[in-house]
Order: structure tokens, then C-alpha cells, then sequence
């Protein structure tokens, strides 16, 4: 009964932003940490950001100082911010949700099409 609902996704020239959004609905409790991944076409998935319990975050290096990874525990949303945006970010980005209970639990979202003119 657990679904993610991503949006936020679109068209931008580079140097501009974009905000992702990712809600978490249903019976899923116990989260862990909430994260964005990104793949490009031809290449392998990436971890973009992750924020775990405590809210500490771990970013790319290739996003370190540009994007911004956040949460409402209450509303079980993540977000993320990406500030002055390359091409090279052209991908379509996934949510992720790990918790683990009642058991070991993994969700992803269906993706979001993020593209960056140059």
C-alpha cells in the first residue's frame, strides 16, 4: 500500500534551479533515511543525497555546495534543492525510502525527469 509520489521535475537552462519533491504514502513507518538517486541515460544509477536518522546528509561530490537535501518527518516528504544546475545533471531522478520496520523495507518512486540546457 506504500507509494511515492515525485514531482518538481522539468526543463531549465543552466544556472538555474529546480526543487524535488517526494511524498511517501501508505503503511510505511520506521524510516531510516530518505535519499535521491539520478541516472543518465547510458550510465550506471548514482546516489545524489542521502539524509538519515538524526538528520545528517551525505551528498555527491559532483552536487556538494549546489544541492540541498531536506525532510518533514511529519508529512514523510523529502525534498531537494538544486541550485545553479549544469547539464551534466540531466537525468531522471528517483526517491528512495529505507526503514526497517515491520521488516527490512526498500521504496522507490517512479522517477522524475530532471533536463539542464546549456
Amino acid at each position: 500500500q506504500v507509494q511515492l509520489v515525485e514531482s518538481g521535475g522539468g526543463l531549465v537552462q543552466a544556472g538555474g534551479s529546480l526543487r524535488l519533491s517526494c511524498a511517501a504514502s501508505g503503511s510505511i513507518s520506521s524510516i531510516n533515511a530518505m535519499g535521491w538517486y539520478r541516472q543518465a541515460p547510458g550510465k550506471v544509477r548514482e546516489l545524489v543525497a542521502v539524509i538519515k536518522i538524526g538528520e545528517s546528509t551525505n551528498y555527491a561530490d559532483s552536487v556538494k555546495g549546489r544541492f540541498t537535501i531536506s525532510r518533514d518527518k511529519v508529512k514523510k516528504t523529502v525534498y531537494l534543492q538544486m541550485n545553479s544546475l549544469k547539464p551534466e545533471d540531466t537525468a531522471v531522478y528517483y526517491c528512495c525510502v529505507k526503514g526497517v520496520w515491520p521488516r527490512d523495507y526498500e521504496y522507490w518512486g517512479q522517477g522524475t525527469q530532471v533536463t539542464v540546457s546549456s
